[in-house]
């Protein structure tokens, strides 16, 4: 029924043919430099013949493949900026647009999933996408009761595509690994296989959805749209409009950067603290900034930041975990002792691994620079330092992130955060992220200092 190439051999043989290319760009390269051409510029080729190759492939694979080139995305601030030029185009084309399923399939997955009569719940129904992702595309529709609707409508057979792109790319996860300096690309796909079974399932990303948009209804700063139908392969959510965040990097001016930037943070820190549940799949086209009303006119600063896309989330029912703000605030005071306890107690520093706290400490120092000021600046050239420093093999920094330890119930919590660091480096946003880590992550503000804080109860005050 689908168009989406998911036989196994088809797929495997187009994403098997990846690192042959690599090879054969290699040999090419040698060549041209044995040629005469200078190596700079021979690499700066290589690797835009790498981008367009890769990311065109992922794009028209959608399912893992495209998944994960929408991942390494986020990441694009992380690469040099000689490197990043050639990628930074092929890796947007992703955030928002692939190859769409054709009007026939999507058809037939309504019929099937809403019934013969699925055109009597519309008033109208685009059939051209309003955008494409990675196990299924959005229709701009309006609802039977005349509100207007998103229609995601699943990839069929994107299950198996998925499984299968993630278990091939994992096998050549090493030859990928130079194209994010300092990350380690085969845990990321591993943890994207595991969570396959979630993302397919409309009815869980609906709950997560609707649980944010009840917590959300009133809130001055985040826009959730809520849920309006689900069924298997179909959900069916309120239409919001905006900028995309992807559009806001490219072009936006810099009171809308500073201010998505701001949104993004506080979402990210207070999701979990509201919901019990952490939106797990920040990149940029799952973001749109709403002017308030929808007039641009009254400002950024009143502008509201839209989330979609809730398939991925981590459930954390007590919201972040405590040892993440109480590590963050005591590295902060300089605390190295205590510091490298907490992170032994977690399961950061293995029994069989001793370092030197100091040394610990300064490690993680540059890496939370943005929570010790007020407002913080964040930059495509910051990343590439931090990136560089854990990413070079000569490095005391590098040498010890390789003896750490990173917690399987982290391991999401930790992708998020990179990834929103990474937008945040894209939208190149000022930030006061200060005041997020304070309001909404436990354990950042020490217990008695938050007590003394509250204001006093009118019993206490008699």
């Amino acid at each position: 029924m689908s168009d989406l190439p998911r036989k196994a051999v088809t797929r495997t043989a187009r994403l098997a043919a990846l690192p042959l290319g690599f090879a054969g760009r290699a040999t090419w390269g040698l060549g041209k430099r044995i040629g005469g051409k200078s190596a700079e510029l021979v690499a700066r080729e290589l690797q835009q013949r790498t981008a367009e190759q890769l990311f065109k492939v992922l794009g028209e694979l959608k399912g893992g493949a495209m998944k994960f080139g929408q991942a390494l995305s986020v990441f694009e601030s992380a690469l040099p900026e000689e490197v990043a030029g050639p990628y930074r185009a092929a890796l947007t084309k992703l955030q928002d647009a692939a190859p769409p399923m054709p009007t026939r399939t999507v058809h037939a997955v309504l019929e099937e999933r809403l019934g013969e009569e699925w055109r009597e719940l519309f008033l109208e129904f685009e059939d051209k996408p309003a955008a494409a992702a990675s196990i299924g595309q959005v229709h701009r529709a309006v609802w039977h009761d005349g509100r207007e609707v998103a229609v995601k409508v699943q990839y069929p057979g994107a299950g198996e595509a998925l499984l299968s792109d993630l278990t091939q790319l994992s096998r050549f996860a090493r030859l990928l690994g130079p194209l994010i300096p300092g990350m380690d690309i085969k845990p990321l796909i591993t943890e994207m296989r595991d969570r396959v079974s979630e993302e397919l399932d409309y009815a869980l990303e609906a709950h997560a959805q609707q649980s944010h948009a009840d917590v959300f209804a009133d809130d001055p700063d985040v826009v959730v749209p809520r849920v309006v139908h689900q069924s298997d392969q179909v959900l069916v959510t309120e239409w919001i409009d905006g900028i995309p965040l992807s559009e806001v990097i490219a072009d936006g001016t810099e009171e809308q950067r500073d201010r998505a930037g701001q949104l993004l943070a506080r979402f990210l820190f207070s999701g979990p603290a509201r919901t019990g549940l952490l939106h797990a799949d920040p990149h940029p086209g799952n973001f749109r900034l709403l002017p308030v009303g929808g007039d641009e006119e009254d400002g950024p600063e009143s502008w509201r930041l839209g989330v979609l896309d809730f398939g991925t989330v981590d459930r954390l029912p007590g919201g972040l975990p405590e040892t993440i703000g109480t590590c963050l605030r005591l590295t902060l005071e300089g605390d190295a002792e205590t510091v490298y306890e907490l992170l032994r107690e977690e399961g950061f520093v293995k029994e069989s691994i001793d370092l030197d706290p100091d040394a610990v400490l300064e490690y993680l120092l540059p890496i939370i620079e943005p929570a010790e000021v007020a407002a913080f600046g964040f930059t495509r050239g910051w990343m590439r330092t931090q990136a560089a420093r854990i990413a070079d093999p000569r490095s005391p920094a590098h040498q010890l992130g390789r003896q750490l330890n990173l917690p399987p119930s982290y391991l999401l919590i930790h992708r998020v955060t990179l990834s929103t660091i990474g937008v945040l480096c894209q939208l190149n946003a000022t930030v006061r992220l200060r005041d997020e880590l304070e309001e909404w992550l436990p354990g950042f503000v020490e217990a008695e200092a938050e007590a003394e804080a509250e204001p006093e109860t009118e019993l206490e005050a008699e």
